[in-house]
C-alpha cells in the first residue's frame, strides 16, 4: 500500500452486514480491517469504553461559531455522542438550523445562553468560546465533566507568557496546571487520562506534526527554522470584521500578525518540549481568499550528514499507520483542496537548491485537523473509544 493510500473506517450503512454491532440508539456501525492494522488501530480494538451502555451526552459552548458549527457536522456521524446541550449567548433562542441552515437536518436543542445552561444532562463539553472569556465558565463547570477547550486559554503552560501574548492575567490558573496539550499525535497517552485538553491552535497543529519528530530524532538544527504559512477566511472566526469583508480579502493574500501573531509561543514550547531546550522560530501568517485550508511551509536546516530523504524516512516511520497524518509519496506536492473538509494532514519533505536545508510542506483543514476534528480525535481518546470515530469523512473535491 501506498503512503498515500486512505482507508475509510466505516463501511457505508447500505453494505453493513446483518451482524454488525448496534450503538445505544440502534444505529449499525461496522469497523473495517484497516482501522485495526495499524498500532493506534490495535490499541483502539482493545480500548473498552466507559459507556457502552447509552450515549455519551455532549455540550457544545459557543455553537454559533465556525468551529461549533463543525462540531455539529462531525458528531452527525458519531454513534456514540450525542448533543444534548448548545449554547450561544448572541443566538439564544434560536434553533441551531435557523443559524446554519446547512445543518437543519439535525435533531438538535434549541440553543441558550451559558448562563442559562444546565448541564445535569451532559456528559462532556466542547468549549468554543473566544480567548479571554473561557477561563472563568470552565472554572464553572461541574467537575464530573470531560472537557475539550478549542480557545487558546489553556495552551500555553507560561502564565506569564498567556498574559504577554493575550494581554491579560489568566483567570484560571489552578486549572492550568491540570489541562493537557491536544496534539493528539504527540500526547495520545496523557489525553487518554485527562479532564481538561487544551486543543492546539490551526498553525500550531500544521506546523508541530512534521517538525517534533524531526527534533526529537536530532535531524534538524534547532536554528533558523522559517514557517511561511497560509490560512482560509475562516481562521479568522465568524465575527463580523471590515478586515473580513469579500471586498477586502478577494483578489489579494496578506500577511498580518508580523513577527507577533499569537501562535508563536504555542509553537516554540512544542517544539521546545521535543527538543528539551529552548528554540525560537520565525513565522508569518498570510490570509488568503478561500473558506477554509491551510498550508505551512517550513525551511529548516538539516543536521551534520543528514539528507532529505532521511528527513523522509524519518517522517514515514513516524506516522506509520497512523489514521490522519499522512506522508505523500515522493515528489507530491500537499495541496489544500485535498484534504478538505477532513481531519487528515498531509506532508511531504523536498530538498532545497542550498545546501543543507529541506522544504517540508505541510496541509490540514484549518476548522477540522486545526481545530473541531482533532477535538473530536481528542474527546474520543478521553471518553475510551477508538480515536477515529466519526472521524471518517474522505476529503471533498472538487
Amino acid at each position: 500500500m501506498s503512503s498515500v493510500a486512505l482507508g475509510s473506517v466505516f463501511r457505508d450503512v447500505g453494505f453493513l452486514p446483518k451482524n454488525a454491532p448496534r450503538n445505544s440508539e440502534g444505529r449499525r456501525f461496522w469497523i473495517k480491517g484497516s482501522a485495526v492494522t495499524s498500532p493506534q488501530g490495535l490499541q483502539a480494538a482493545n480500548l473498552r469504553p466507559k459507556s457502552s451502555t447509552k450515549a455519551v451526552r455532549v455540550g457544545v459552548l459557543g455553537a454559533s461559531g465556525y468551529t461549533g458549527a463543525e462540531i455539529v457536522r462531525l458528531l452527525a456521524n458519531h454513534p456514540q455522542f450525542c448533543i444534548t446541550l448548545m449554547t450561544a449567548d448572541r443566538k439564544a433562542g434560536q434553533s441551531f438550523g435557523s443559524v446554519f441552515p446547512h445543518l437543519i437536518t439535525q435533531d438538535l436543542p434549541e440553543m441558550v445562553a451559558v448562563k442559562d445552561a444546565d448541564f445535569s444532562n451532559v456528559d462532556a463539553v466542547f468549549c468554543c468560546l473566544p480567548h479571554g472569556t473561557t477561563q472563568e465558565i470552565i472554572k464553572g463547570l461541574p467537575n464530573g465533566l470531560k472537557i475539550v477547550d478549542l480557545s487558546a486559554d489553556f495552551r500555553l503552560r507560561n502564565l506569564g507568557e498567556y498574559e504577554e501574548w493575550y494581554g491579560q492575567p489568566h483567570k484560571a490558573p489552578e486549572l492550568q496546571k491540570e489541562a493537557i496539550y491536544g496534539l493528539t499525535e504527540v500526547w495520545r497517552e496523557k489525553i487518554r487520562d485527562a479532564r481538561l485538553v487544551a486543543n492546539p491552535g490551526c498553525y500550531p497543529t500544521s506546523v508541530q506534526l512534521p517538525l517534533v519528530p524531526l527534533i526529537k530524532a536530532h535531524l534538524i538544527e534547532l536554528k533558523n527554522i522559517i514557517i511561511d504559512a497560509k490560512s482560509g477566511v475562516s481562521g479568522a472566526g465568524r465575527g463580523a470584521k471590515e478586515t473580513n469583508l469579500y471586498a477586502e480579502i478577494s483578489e489579494g493574500m496578506h500577511a498580518y500578525g508580523i513577527s507577533k501573531h499569537r501562535h508563536v509561543p504555542e509553537i516554540e514550547q512544542g517544539l521546545s518540549d521535543a527538543s528539551h531546550s529552548n528554540v525560537s522560530v520565525s513565522f508569518t501568517p498570510h490570509l488568503i481568499p478561500m473558506s477554509r485550508g491551510m498550508q505551512s511551509t517550513i525551511y529548516v536546516e538539516m543536521s551534520v550528514g543528514v539528507t532529505h530523504d532521511d528527513l523522509y524516512q524519518h517522517l514515514m516511520a513516524a506516522y506509520e499507520g497512523e489514521d490522519f497524518v499522512k506522508l505523500l509519496q515522493k515528489g507530491a506536492v500537499p495541496h489544500t483542496r485535498n484534504v478538505r473538509g477532513s481531519n487528515y494532514c498531509f506532508m511531504n519533505v523536498f530538498p532545497d537548491r542550498i545546501p543543507g536545508r529541506a522544504i517540508i510542506i505541510s496541509v490540514i483543514d484549518n476548522l477540522v485537523k486545526g481545530a473541531s476534528g482533532q477535538a473530536l480525535q481528542n474527546l474520543n481518546l478521553m471518553m475510551g473509544y477508538p480515536e477515529n470515530l466519526g472521524l471518517q469523512q474522505q476529503p471533498l473535491f472538487p
